[in-house]
């Protein structure tokens, strides 16, 4: 089993930056495959980015790329997700979740991965 936790949240003004980390237990996080999503109030949840279990591969949201990066520490059991040039409607609780041995463009898929963290509230203002 993997619990995951996440941080970072916060309150920034449009254009601004935000970094979100996501702690996972257990000893085998090098194995999981590492994804974000998002979800807005009265929206579905949707896909942000991913990185495979092996760490050689991401994906990203066509809207967010470019302005967003997912990275990794297999030492410190921690993904996470730098935002800049952040917009209003990035606004939304994002989660993070694990996916035991996972690759492919399948990871964009939430119904793909094994374990979910509680979420971080990140708002964007005009």
């Amino acid at each position: 089993q993997v619990q995951l936790v996440e941080s970072g949240g916060g309150l920034v003004q449009a254009g601004g930056s935000l970094r979100l980390s996501c702690a996972a237990s257990g000893r085998t996080f090098s194995q999981y495959a590492m994804g974000w999503f998002r979800q807005a109030p009265g929206k579905e949840r949707e896909f942000v980015t991913a990185t495979s279990w092996s760490g050689g591969s991401t994906y990203y949201a066509d809207s967010v790329k470019g302005r967003f990066t997912i990275s990794r520490d297999n030492t410190k059991n921690t993904v996470y997700l730098q935002m800049n040039s952040l917009k209003p409607q990035d606004t939304a609780v994002y989660y993070c979740a694990a996916d035991h041995m996972g690759w492919g463009t399948r990871l964009t898929s939430w119904n793909e991965y094994d374990y979910w963290g509680q979420g971080t509230q990140v708002t964007v203002s005009s």
